[in-house]
């Protein structure tokens, strides 16, 4: 089976998926098999519940009559026929990066862009070699633009990702301490995001600039074409206000309040507007599309409980978004308390990013501090710290925080939120 005999059987499929127990009637399957089990096995059980076709890597369980194809590996046939569609899709593609603020960043794009088109973009959090091709395979030809979220861990991986999406815009959202490990400290992190430079600039296609970050300028000095905003000789320049703990921005005389905490989400809410107003959208509609989108995903979200204000940010964390978190709830009015969990896949750096988080903590005068996680533990010699989430709801079900804000923020591995019903 090639790429150009199965195109057809793949435009008339329903969508793409690589979970079995998400088939519906006329999907395509693809068998992702792991280290201990076989998906090959599940082939003929998902022609049965409805499957258009079904791809497997094991010549055994192949049967073309049944619309099952054996292909050397489902990884390099799901990218391949991702390409393939790309090429036929006629649609500007938005590719962003960046070590904080991509998904926020992405749902604000793909609000604003709404306001005047139909747009596709990635689901959730799928920004991988996985992820990536099965967004473009979930484009059809009703949508009009694509968003595309690139995640990365080490070098070479936003290339790849771009040879995939072939984006005609991209903006890197800044360049910070996260996954120093796999990328091999700050300078690697800022040579493999900046991969989605490299590809642009080879495609000459259009860079999206804040011109108030001196990495993003000094990269993109005298290239063209590109899209700026941050200054106030730049092609776009916002002002920022905030409201009820929440951020804003005003352009031209019309104020667009978010529902997002924290004057690091100002920069994701001025790269959305900038691209707004490129693709010909009126102020007032995306005025509208920043005032209506509500954060639901545990990033930079504000939970009202029993007359206290929780934000919620445990997605994710790394030294960087860490940092700013905590110099913005120092700003909310009344008494704080902070919960912070490890930040995860520091390498060699983690003992001491963990160290300067818990002195800059301590330093802001918080009135309860609690840390969760082993890294934490090792070092915090001075406030509550447990272990582990579990470890810190035993301690919430007999000890009520009584602070009027409490923030929560820690790596996904931490599982902090699950501690948000006993708080």
């Amino acid at each position: 089976m090639n790429i150009e005999q199965f195109y057809p059987l793949f435009l008339q499929a329903n969508k793409v998926t690589i979970d079995s127990r998400k088939i519906e009637n006329n999907d395509i399957f693809f068998a992702f098999s792991g280290d201990n089990f076989n998906a090959a096995t599940l082939a003929e059980k998902a022609v049965s519940e409805g499957a258009l076709a079904v791809i497997v890597e094991d010549k055994e369980y192949e049967n073309t009559n049944g619309n099952i194809f054996y292909v050397p590996s489902t990884l390099d046939f799901l990218q391949a026929l991702a390409i393939h569609h790309r090429n036929k899709l006629n649609i500007p593609f938005i590719g962003l990066t960046g070590s904080n603020g991509k998904t926020t960043t992405k749902e604000l794009i793909h609000a604003v862009l709404s306001e005047k088109y139909n747009v596709q973009c990635t689901y959730g959090n799928l920004n991988n070699h996985i992820g990536v091709p099965l967004t473009i395979l979930s484009i059809r030809p009703e949508h009009e633009m694509a968003v595309i979220e690139m995640g990365a861990n080490h070098q070479k991986e936003i290339e790849l990702l771009c040879s995939l999406s072939k984006p005609d815009f991209g903006y890197i959202t800044n360049f910070g301490k996260a996954h120093l490990e796999g990328f091999g400290g700050f300078e690697g992190v800022i040579k493999g995001k900046s991969e989605l430079y490299d590809y642009l600039k080879t495609f000459h296609k259009t860079i999206i600039v804040n011109e108030n970050d001196e990495i993003q300028r000094d990269k993109t000095e005298n290239y063209d074409p590109k899209i700026t905003f941050g200054k106030p000789d730049s092609d776009y320049y916002f002002e920022a206000f905030s409201e009820n703990h929440c951020v804003g921005l005003s352009y031209q005389g019309t104020r667009a309040l978010s529902k997002l905490t924290g004057n690091y989400n100002f920069t994701n809410l001025c790269a959305a507007v900038s691209l707004g107003l490129h693709f010909g959208i009126e102020m007032s509609k995306i005025q509208h599309a920043i005032e209506s989108y509500t954060p639901t995903n545990m990033r930079s979200q504000i939970v009202k409980k029993e007359g206290r204000t929780l934000v919620l940010d445990t997605y994710n964390a790394n030294p960087s978004s860490m940092m700013a978190s905590l110099n913005n709830f120092v700003t909310f009015e009344g008494t704080k308390s902070i919960i912070i969990g490890d930040m995860l896949e520091l390498g060699n750096e983690s003992e001491l990013e963990h160290q300067i988080i818990l002195k800059q903590a301590l330093d802001l005068g918080f009135d309860q501090i609690i840390t969760v996680g082993r890294n934490f533990k090792q070092i915090n010699q001075t406030t509550l710290s447990f272990e582990n989430t579990q470890e810190l709801i035993e301690y919430l079900k007999l000890n009520k925080i009584q602070s009027e804000n409490i923030l929560l923020k820690a790596s996904r591995g931490i599982s902090l939120e699950k501690a948000l019903d006993f708080i």
